[in-house]
C-alpha cells in the first residue's frame, strides 16, 4: 500500500511526539511504502543521519515549512499553535499535489497528538485515519482548590482553547471524515464523538524500541533495604507532585525516601510543602538531570509515583515498567491506559483528601512487600515487551491498514 503520513513532529532518536512520528513512519515502512510530511526545522538532520546508517527504501520524507514564517513559531505558545494550524493548511496542498502523482491508498495524521486542531489532509478523496489524538483530559474540578491563581488561569485558558477548537468547522470536518479516529483516552473519545467522529478506538500513542527496552532493563529494582520512591517530570501544577508528597507524609514511612527529578515553576511551592509536612529530611529534589542521570536515579529507586491530573501520554510510566519498577498513578488520562492491576496501582481521583489517602495506602503496600514489587515489576516488563514495543505496534498498525482498506469503496471528494 501507498501510505501518506502527516507528522509535524518527527525526529529520530527523540522521545515524546517527535519519537511517535519517527517510529510510526519507520515501522510502517517495513510493510508498506510510506511518504511522510514533516518540517525540516529540527528533525531533518537526525532523520537523514539515521537513514544513512540504516537505509529504508520504502520511507520517503517530504519537508516543508511556511514561507516567511520561519522561526515565528518559537515566539510563544500562541504563535506556535498558529504556526501548527497554518502548516496543516499548507500540508493539504502539498499532499494534494503528491496524491496526483502517487495515488495514495490512505492518509494518516500522526502528530501532533492534538484533537482540537484540524488535519486538512482529511480532505483528500481517500480513507483517512486520525490519530491517536489526545488532549481531551482535564484536572477534576475538586483538585483546583490546591492550584495557585496562575495555575487556575492556565487551566481555564487550556479548557477554553480546546472548546474553541472543538467548534472549528474544519476540526469537526476532520472528525466526520475520519474512517477511524484513534484517541489516547476515554476523555478524548467522548469529545471527538461530539465533534462527529463515528468510529473511535482508544489506545496509547506511545511505545519504546527494542533498543530502548533493552537499555531500560539494565535499571532494575535495587537490592537496598531502604525503600525509595521517585517522581520524574516538569514541576507543573497539573503533574500532581504535591499529591504524591502529601501521600508520602501521610504514609509515615520513616525509613523511606522520596526523590523528585525535574524542575519548573512549582519547585518553590513543593519545597515549602515538604517543610510544612515535616518530611524535608526524607525528600531529595535533584533538579533537571540528563537522561542517563535520570535513569541512573530510577535504577536506585523501587517505585515510580506519577500522580498526574491530566496527561494524554505518560511515557515515564512505560519507561519505569520497562525497567521493572511498579507504578503508582491516578486513574486518569494516558497512564490509566498503560498501568494495570498487575503492574501497579491506579488510584481513583474523586477529591484531594481521598486521593492522598489512597496514594498513601499504595505506598505502604509496596514499601512493605518486596515480593509484590518484584512481581509487578516483572509484569510491567512483560507488558511493555508485548504491547508497547514499536516493532509490535508497527506490525499491528500495518495489519490494521490492510483490514480497513477495502478496494472498490468510494470515498467523499
Amino acid at each position: 500500500m501507498k501510505v501518506l503520513l502527516s507528522a509535524y513532529a518527527c525526529e529520530a532518536g527523540r522521545g515524546s511526539e517527535p519519537g511517535v512520528g519517527w517510529h510510526t513512519a519507520r515501522e510502517l515502512a517495513k510493510y508498506h511504502e510510506v511518504w511522510v510530511l514533516t518540517r525540516p526545522d529540527d528533525g531533518r538532520p537526525a532523520i537523514e543521519a539515521e537513514l544513512a546508517r540504516n537505509p529504508e527504501p520504502n520511507l520517503h520524507f517530504v519537508y516543508f515549512t511556511l514561507p516567511l514564517w520561519g522561526g515565528f513559531w518559537q515566539l510563544g505558545s500562541v504563535a506556535f499553535v498558529l504556526h501548527y494550524y497554518l502548516w496543516q493548511v499548507q500540508a493539504y496542498f502539498v499532499a494534494r499535489q503528491l496524491h496526483r502523482e502517487i495515488r495514495f491508498d490512505l492518509a494518516h495524521h500522526v502528530t501532533f497528538v492534538r484533537y482540537s486542531t484540524p488535519s486538512f489532509i482529511s480532505l483528500l478523496p481517500i480513507p483517512f485515519i486520525w490519530g491517536p489524538v489526545g488532549g481531551g483530559e482535564s484536572a477534576p474540578p475538586t483538585f483546583w482548590q490546591d492550584f495557585s491563581f496562575k495555575a487556575k488561569i492556565y487551566e481555564i485558558m487550556r479548557t477554553l482553547a480546546h472548546k474553541v477548537g472543538e467548534q472549528d468547522p474544519f476540526a469537526r470536518l476532520t472528525a466526520r471524515r475520519s474512517t477511524i479516529t484513534r484517541v489516547t483516552t476515554e476523555d478524548t473519545a467522548e469529545r471527538v464523538r461530539k465533534m462527529g467522529a463515528s468510529n473511535v478506538q482508544v489506545l496509547s500513542q506511545l511505545g519504546l524500541s527494542k533498543k530502548e527496552i533493552g537499555h531500560l532493563a539494565r535499571y532494575t529494582l535495587p537490592s537496598s533495604s531502604q525503600v525509595r520512591l521517585i517522581s520524574i517530570g516538569r514541576l507543573l501544577h497539573w503533574k500532581g507532585f504535591h499529591l504524591g508528597l502529601s501521600a508520602f507524609a501521610q504514609a509515615g514511612l520513616a525509613d523511606a525516601e522520596y526523590w523528585v527529578i525535574g524542575d519548573g515553576p512549582e519547585r518553590e511551592r513543593l519545597q515549602s510543602l515538604v517543610e510544612e509536612l515535616g518530611i524535608a529530611h526524607q525528600i531529595m529534589f535533584w533538579g533537571e538531570l540528563s537522561r542517563d542521570e535520570t535513569l541512573q536515579k530510577l535504577g536506585e529507586c523501587h517505585v515510580l509515583v506519577h500522580p498526574s491530573l491530566h496527561d494524554s501520554g505518560g511515557l515515564v510510566c512505560l519507561e519505569a515498567m520497562a525497567a521493572g519498577h511498579p507504578v503508582i498513578c491516578l486513574d486518569l488520562g494516558g497512564p490509566a491506559i498503560q498501568v494495570t492491576p498487575e503492574t501497579g496501582f491506579k488510584i481513583p481521583a474523586h477529591n484531594p483528601a481521598q486521593t492522598v489517602s489512597d496514594l498513601a495506602d499504595a505506598m505502604i503496600c509496596l514499601a512493605h512487600d518486596p515480593k509484590l514489587r518484584i512481581r509487578m515489576g516483572q509484569a510491567g516488563q512483560n507488558m511493555v515487551e508485548e504491547k508497547y514495543n514499536w516493532e509490535t505496534k508497527g506490525q499491528h498498525l500495518a495489519k490494521f491498514y490492510e483490514k480497513i482498506f477495502l478496494p472498490g469503496c468510494e470515498y467523499p471528494n
